[in-house]
């Protein structure tokens, strides 16, 4: 018999192969996604090319933004008959993470904007990013001194803050 398709390990070589350490793999048998093997010799589990291929498994759909949740919902599905079910996950997968770029896009323009006014905003008045982050500014905006030609009442250009993205649809 080929010895490539018999290959056994310890836990100690499988986590080294998969490049997880033991307590993840522990973890995995834990929640289910990974069977715990028979016992070799009566001491010591076993683990054959089976329990590799499914932890680098695990740790590309990871990689790839799938939950654990998510994970063990796709080694579920069938190789050869699920093949809608495994799209229809990668589509959502995607649709979350085109939702999260444009959600971080807008962060990103907010915070330029932010801190263009900052470099704009002279003393004495309010950091235009301070003020935009209190509660304060967030509930009610304080007033301005109405000047003329758009000058704050220090004689500097004003710039108001700009509104902060929602916390609709949060990225953490």
């Amino acid at each position: 018999m080929d010895r490539e398709t018999t290959r056994e390990f310890t836990i100690g070589a499988l986590a080294k192969a998969a490049e997880v350490g033991v307590e993840t793999i522990r973890y995995y048998q834990r929640r289910g996604l990974l069977a715990e093997p028979r016992r070799q010799h009566g001491t010591y589990r076993v683990y054959g090319l089976d329990e590799l291929a499914r932890l680098r498994a695990i740790r590309r759909a990871q990689q790839l933004g799938f939950s654990l949740e998510e994970v063990d919902a796709l080694l579920a599905l069938n190789a050869d008959t699920d093949r809608e079910r495994a799209r229809a996950a990668a589509q959502a997968k995607i649709d979350l993470i085109d939702s999260r770029i444009e959600q971080l896009r807008q962060m990103r323009d907010a915070l330029s904007e932010l801190v263009q006014c900052c470099h704009h905003t002279e003393a004495p008045a309010p950091c235009p990013i301070l003020r935009a982050l209190s509660a304060e500014h967030a509930a009610a905006p304080a007033p301005q001194a109405a000047t003329p030609a758009g000058l704050s009442a220090s004689g500097g250009a004003h710039h108001p803050a700009p509104q902060l993205p929602a916390e609709r649809g949060r990225v953490e």
